[in-house]
């Protein structure tokens, strides 16, 4: 499997949350799109981490020896309190997640203030569109080795530029995902490399975040 030609997208949602797409179409379609790697990671809270969780679990054990294309399960923790996080990322890495995302502090949401720091605190790996995120948090997220997401989501990317801006300033890790729902979407190359650029990333930034995921699917894949 080669993860360094191709799409990688570490955020994305099936029928096992609010994504419209079951497991098998989300990944054909990744697949037609041009993608490499994939990780679904459908929304949970403290009802359903574990069900959903194995669900996608099981669907990835089964389906994977069809895909030259990566297939990672995940999860994002999504709207929870913020004392509650670092027991929902136990839970999700003892139960298999080969990747955890958190649904950071979007300005688009009234995501409970605190989940940003709670999220980075808590050794998640992506914080997912963090919004209005304060230096002391980039800078932690820097130094805890907590990758910032750049959004391709319309309502989400709305912060991209301040996340950009302090990562850069503070050395901080950046990824560019879908947030995936729906068919539509899904990246194509082109359209990647134009939020990307859009979002203020110069071209050697770009393949930077690339080479960042890179890395992030080769340490899921010695987990699963």
């Amino acid at each position: 499997m080669k993860t360094d030609q191709g799409i990688i997208d570490l955020h994305t949602h099936t029928f096992f949350s609010d994504g419209v797409l079951s497991p098998a179409e989300l990944v054909r379609r990744a697949e037609y799109s041009g993608y490499s790697a994939i990780a679904i990671t459908d929304h949970v809270d403290a009802s359903n981490i574990e069900h959903v969780l194995s669900g996608i679990i099981e669907f990835c054990k089964k389906t994977r020896p069809f895909y030259d294309m990566v297939i990672l399960p995940g999860v994002e923790i999504t709207h929870v309190p913020p004392k509650q996080i670092k027991s929902l990322v136990s839970l999700a890495r003892s139960a298999g997640a080969a990747i955890i995302v958190l649904h950071g502090e979007t300005i688009c949401e009234p995501v409970p203030p605190g989940t940003n720091l709670a999220g980075i605190e808590a050794g998640i790996d992506i914080l997912a569109h963090p919004g209005l995120i304060t230096e002391a948090e980039v800078k932690l997220a820097a130094e805890q080795g907590v990758y910032l997401e750049i959004s391709g989501r319309h309502s989400h990317g709305l912060g991209n530029g301040r996340v950009l801006h302090l990562a850069r300033k503070l050395s901080a890790r950046c990824v560019l995902d879908t947030d995936t729902h729906a068919p539509k979407d899904l990246f194509t190359p082109t359209y990647r490399e134009k939020v990307a650029l859009g979002a203020g990333m110069t071209a050697e930034e770009y393949e930077l975040v690339k080479k960042n995921m890179q890395s992030i699917v080769k340490e899921c894949i010695a987990k699963i």
